[in-house]
């Protein structure tokens, strides 16, 4: 009876297979695969009878090199070469179904990873459920300024109507960066709380879920934390990266326990551009170690020209770059404040998120009334509010409102940003730890002038992170001067665990929740302390600006402190903390301040001024648009808005204005462009105009008779009226702004 093959051994096509393949291997199919063939019949166990066939085929093959064999053995090679082909498939088939196997679970553990919407700056409180990352995210709108010519026309520019069309997305730049290599190199900057995090966690997310659009292919993310690895990568032999990706960032990942990659698969998907490479967080690497950082970053996409690098960082990280190791990205974006429908869009998700949950998961119509309800409540105050609706530009802000608005429904949302960081600080500290019924020592002892002292501290030493043998040091330090009996172990553990405003990101490293709470609490106990001295020395550091204006906002009389930054220098300062304070200026310190208007406006136009007289164009054109953005509250780099320009202040345009009008004998300048504007058929009602403003390009010279835009010319044999150009010259939709500008009531 004849026998069932046995499972477990292999067939003789199988046999064959791996025979011929380790034949082929050595040095292909030649004359030298003879050798090979003796070798394995001494060496392995294959049945006589099947290898007396694979020698004599071998023989045959060999010698058929040097002359004709007999039929025999020509059909018998033939039919066995099949087989041994049939077997090859089976066992390349197996091969690739065990590494796609092992990619699939990567996938799964990076995008587990990323499957909840982790705010920073926000912990777990009763009653506040943590949503899923895709319930509630909004996308975020790039600011396209940096894009390539061309991308502009075809993704975020109507021609037709002049105005913006779809939102330039993530997806819209990797759907191009297979074609176009610009758009391999992707840096995104913005202030804290503006979702870079939260958008790289996104991206991560939908590919590993392979849910992506049907325009862009499945890259396999790679989301790495530059703060988590600040230290391995700034060493004098750092790792690179496919071992960073392989060593360290897998077996972090949640379910990849075991999990096992195949032998230099990272770095063949690596150079095949498979992958999406994300690093979030460059001005999170201590300001010493970022040009090492910055050397080994760019010494990898020197090695992966292929795959796609998105780096993430705060604005002044970026730009200020030190050394000749500077991260230069082919694309560089802005992100945008959340617009109106963004807003909306978040807080209607947010508040069904919040429903659902409690309700156990259950969606029913009278469950989502009772959302819709919430959330419209909440965009109602926010509207009706302008310094609301400036919070809610910011979406850490936005959400730190939906927080506390569902945690006191009945408590009105607070004014100011300062009240915002008040009330959420005794939300986390006192109100959470009591509604959760917890026996907690942080509640009876002061557990936030404990962590006033500890932020004064770390922005004296402008640290953002510290070891927990330090922290504990300090932490030993301030309890003894408030008398508190708790032990500092403790009150670290309740803090981290209770409260979240002190947070262990990596091990043994703590910082705060977000930045800005480190900053609202040194304000604070500056405060408490009534050393505003303390602040004289910093005025002029970027670092302590958001301190000094949280400062300002919360004592009770900042006059003092104002005409002590007069004195000292830094009248834009003052301005700044003017405007962020809501109590009585002493007259005649409003009248000082009035009175030094001018001149501080003199100042700061010197340089453009300096500019033209010398007939520097170009470089006076640059500072144009240096001095605009910034007056609209933008870093350089950023676009401008319909209403950044609509409401841009009269005195500041009309100052630019007369500058060009003069020291161009009255070729240059804004109130000359009008005039040409309104010749070519123009009309002052803010609105765009094609037929007009293409007229008036080709009037000042902006474009060619082709209809292509022309390069800016820089010196005196330009055409009436082309310059400034800076803002507008390719811009997205450039004759909205043109227009806008141009319609201003007081130009």
């Amino acid at each position: 009876m004849t026998q069932p093959p046995d499972p477990a051994k292999p067939s003789v096509a199988d046999q064959l297979a791996e025979l011929a393949v380790k034949i082929i291997k050595p040095g292909g199919v030649t004359g030298g695969s003879l050798g090979a063939i003796w070798f394995l019949f001494v060496q392995s166990d294959i049945p006589k009878a099947i290898a007396s066939a694979v020698i004599g085929v071998g023989l045959s093959y060999g010698a058929k090199l040097l002359q004709p064999i007999h039929r025999g053995n020509e059909q018998r090679l033939e039919k066995l070469g099949e087989a041994a082909n049939r077997g090859i498939e089976r066992l390349g088939e197996a091969a690739i179904a065990k590494v796609t196997s092992v990619e699939e679970r990567y996938l799964e553990c990076q995008a587990a990873d990323c499957e909840t919407s982790k705010t920073e700056g926000i912990g777990k409180m009763s009653g506040i459920f943590t949503p899923m990352l895709q319930q509630v995210f909004v996308p975020l709108e790039l600011d396209s300024t940096m894009l390539a010519p061309g991308y502009q026309a075809v993704e975020g520019y109507d021609t037709e109507q002049g105005k913006r069309s779809s939102t330039i997305d993530i997806w819209k730049l990797l759907a191009r960066a297979k074609r176009d290599p610009v758009y391999s190199q992707i840096a995104i900057l913005a202030w804290g709380g503006y979702g870079k995090t939260t958008l790289l966690r996104h991206v991560a997310y939908t590919l590993g879920k392979n849910q992506q659009p049907q325009s862009v292919p499945r890259y396999i993310p790679v989301l790495l934390l530059l703060r988590k690895y600040r230290e391995l990568l700034s060493q004098d032999n750092p790792v690179d990266l496919p071992t960073l990706i392989t060593t360290h960032h897998i077996p972090g990942l949640p379910g990849a326990e075991g999990l096992q990659m195949p032998t230099d698969w990272a770095r063949h998907q690596l150079k095949q551009g498979r992958m999406v490479v994300m690093l979030d967080g460059f001005d999170e690497v201590p300001k010493a170690k970022r040009t090492l950082v910055a050397r080994w970053l760019n010494t990898q996409m020197r090695t992966y020209k292929n795959t796609v690098f998105i780096l993430t960082a705060r604005p002044k990280a970026y730009t200020e770059q030190e050394g000749g190791d500077r991260l230069d990205f082919n694309t560089l974006l802005w992100v945008r404040n959340f617009d109106p429908r963004q807003r909306r869009d978040f807080v209607q998700q947010w508040y069904w998120c919040q429903e659902y949950y409690h309700h156990g998961k259950t969606d029913t119509p009278a469950i989502r009334k009772e959302a819709k309800d919430s959330a419209t409540d909440l965009l109602s105050q926010i509207e009706a509010r302008q310094e609301l609706a400036d919070l809610a530009k910011n979406p850490l802000l936005l959400n730190m409102i939906a927080t506390f608005h569902r945690r006191y429904p009945s408590v009105q949302l607070p004014r100011r940003r300062v009240e915002l960081y008040q009330e959420m600080c005794l939300l986390l500290l006192r109100d959470r730890p009591g509604a959760r019924g917890l026996e907690t020592s942080i509640v009876d002892c002061e557990a936030q002038t404990v962590l006033q002292m500890l932020a004064l501290m770390m922005m004296q030493r402008k640290e953002e992170r510290v070891e927990r043998e330090v922290l504990l040091e300090r932490l030993t330090q301030y309890l003894a001067a408030l008398e508190e009996t708790i032990a500092p172990a403790e009150f670290l553990k309740e803090i981290e665990l209770i409260s979240e405003l002190l947070v262990q990101r990596e091990p043994e490293e703590f910082e705060f929740a977000h930045l800005s709470f480190q900053e609202y609490l040194a304000a604070r106990e500056i405060a408490r302390l009534e050393q505003e001295s303390l602040l004289y020395e910093y005025l002029r550091e970027d670092w302590w600006k958001p301190v000094i204006l949280f400062y300002v906002a919360q004592i009770r009389k900042p006059s003092q402190f104002i005409r002590m930054v007069i004195e000292r220098g830094a009248t834009d300062l003052a301005y700044a903390c003017w405007q962020e304070t809501t109590k009585q200026i002493d007259p005649a310190l409003a009248a000082e301040l009035a009175s030094l208007k001018q001149t501080v406006q003199t100042s700061r136009y010197q340089q453009l001024e300096d500019y033209l007289k010398q007939g520097q164009w170009k470089e006076a054109d640059e500072e144009t648009y240096r001095l605009m953005i910034t007056t609209v509250g933008k870093e350089e780099g950023q676009w401008f808005e319909p209403e950044d320009l609509i409401n841009f202040p009269c005195e500041e345009l009309l100052t630019i204005d007369g500058l060009w009008v003069r020291y161009s004998n009255e070729k240059f300048g804004f109130s000359i462009q009008k005039e040409i504007y309104l010749k070519c058929g123009g009309k002052l009602d803010g609105e765009h105009h094609k037929e007009a403003w293409d007229k008036f390009c080709y009037e000042v010279g902006w474009k060619m008779t082709s209809g292509r835009y022309s390069d800016v010319i820089y010196n005196t044999s330009s055409p009436v009226g082309h310059l400034p150009a800076r803002g507008w010259v390719r811009a997205v939709g450039g004759g909205v702004l043109v227009g806008c500008l141009l319609s201003h009531p007081d130009l």
